[in-house]
C-alpha cells in the first residue's frame, strides 16, 4: 500500500539550528529517521521552495519546510550472517567483491538472503542509512566490486557522484559473436513491453544510456570485451550487447544460449551448456573518497567460472589457428 504525503511546518526556535533530517524529525514526529533520510536523498524535502537533499543542511527559525512523497509501508529487513568479501574497509565505506548469485537487496522473490542483510548483520550501524548504504546495484548473477556507504554524509556525497557520472566501473564480459574493435552504444533504456523480466531499448519513455566497449581478446565465436558504464540502467551492460547483436555468454533472459562453433571439442560444448548465468564481472572501481577526497581504485580478477570458460575459448582458438 502507498498514498500521497504532504506536509508542511514552519521552523520554530526550538529546531533552530537543528541539521534538516533532525528538524525534520522534530516538526513530524510520526515518521521515523531513516524514512526521512531517504525523503530528503530523494528530493522530496524543500526548505522555502527549494529543494535541499542534504540531510545535514542547517535550518533557521521561520523557514518553511514541505515534505512532498509518497507513503510506502515501512518494511524491516532482519540481519542474516552471509558471509562478505571485503575488498576495502574504512570508517565511512565498505567496498566488497559481489559472488555470482547472490542478490543486492530483498525484492519480490528474495525476501532475505541478500548483501543489505548482510551488511545489517556485519555492521548493525547501517540501519541509520537509507537503503543500508547501497549505493548501486549488481544483478544477481553478476559478480564484482561494489562500494557501500557506512554513513549518511558518505552516502549522500556518492550518490552525488554517481549521479554526476564521476565514479569509474570497468566490467569483463564474454559476448557471443565476433567483434573486429571496440565502440559506444547510446540507445535508451525502459521496461520491456512485452515482458516485464526484461529491459529493452526504447526510443519512447526510455532513460538515456551510453556503454563503451573494447575487445580485449578474441576467440573463434565469441569475444572478450572490457566496457565501462557512462551511466546506470538496469541490465544496461546486457541490454547494449544484446542490442547490437551481441548477447552475453550465458545470458538466460536476453538469448545467451550456448552456441558452440562448428567442430568444437566436447570441452567446450559442455562447458558452455553448463555456464548458466550471464558472463559479467565488475572488475574496476574507481572513484573519490566521500569524506577525505582521496581518489581510490580497486581490482577484482575475474571469477574461476568466467577463467575457466575463458581458457576454453581460448584452447579452441589456438587449436582451430594450427
Amino acid at each position: 500500500m502507498s498514498q500521497q504525503l504532504k506536509l508542511s511546518a514552519e521552523v520554530t526556535d526550538e529546531q533552530l539550528g537543528f541539521r534538516l533530517d533532525q528538524a525534520v524529525a522534530s516538526l513530524f514526529p510520526d515518521y521515523s529517521r531513516t524514512r526521512i533520510k531517504e525523503w530528503i536523498l530523494a528530493d522530496m524535502v524543500k526548505i522555502d521552495g527549494e529543494v535541499i537533499p542534504r540531510p545535514r543542511e542547517k535550518v533557521y527559525t521561520g523557514q518553511i519546510v514541505d515534505v512532498d512523497a509518497i507513503l510506502e509501508d515501512e518494511v524491516v529487513f532482519k540481519a542474516q550472517d552471509i558471509k562478505l568479501n571485503i575488498v576495502y574497509e574504512d570508517d565511512d565505506i565498505l567496498v566488497i567483491n559481489k559472488p555470482a548469485g547472490l542478490v543486492v537487496h530483498p525484492g519480490a522473490g528474495n525476501s532475505d538472503g541478500t548483501i543489505l542483510n548482510a551488511l545489517l548483520h556485519y555492521f548493525p550501524d547501517i540501519a541509520e542509512v537509507p537503503r543500508a548504504g547501497i549505493v548501486h546495484r549488481l544483478d544477481k548473477e553478476t559478480s564484482g566490486l561494489m562500494v557501500i556507504a557506512k554513513t549518511v554524509p558518505a552516502q549522500t556525497h556518492l550518490v552525488a557522484s554517481l549521479q554526476a557520472r564521476e565514479i569509474t566501473r570497468e566490467y569483463d564480459a564474454i559476448a557471443m559473436g565476433c567483434f573486429t574493435a571496440g565502440g559506444r552504444v547510446e540507445a535508451a533504456i525502459g521496461r520491456d513491453k512485452a515482458n516485464r523480466v526484461k529491459m529493452a531499448v526504447s526510443t519512447i519513455g526510455g532513460k538515456h544510456a551510453v556503454t563503451h566497449y573494447r575487445v580485449a581478446e578474441k576467440y573463434r565465436a565469441h569475444t572478450r570485451l572490457r566496457l565501462r558504464l557512462e551511466t546506470g540502467r538496469t541490465h544496461q551492460i546486457r541490454v547494449h550487447m544484446a542490442h547490437i547483436g551481441h548477447v552475453l555468454a550465458g545470458d538466460p533472459v536476453y538469448g545467451g544460449r550456448p552456441r558452440p562453433p562448428k567442430g568444437a571439442s566436447e570441452d567446450l560444448i559442455s562447458t558452455l551448456r553448463a555456464f548458466k548465468r550471464q558472463a559479467l564481472h565488475a572488475t574496476m572501481l574507481r572513484l573519490e573518497h566521500p569524506i577525505t577526497g582521496e581518489m581510490m581504485e580497486w581490482h577484482a580478477p575475474v571469477p574461476e567460472d568466467m577463467a575457466e570458460l575463458a581458457r576454453v575459448l581460448r584452447a579452441d582458438a589456438v587449436f582451430f589457428a594450427q
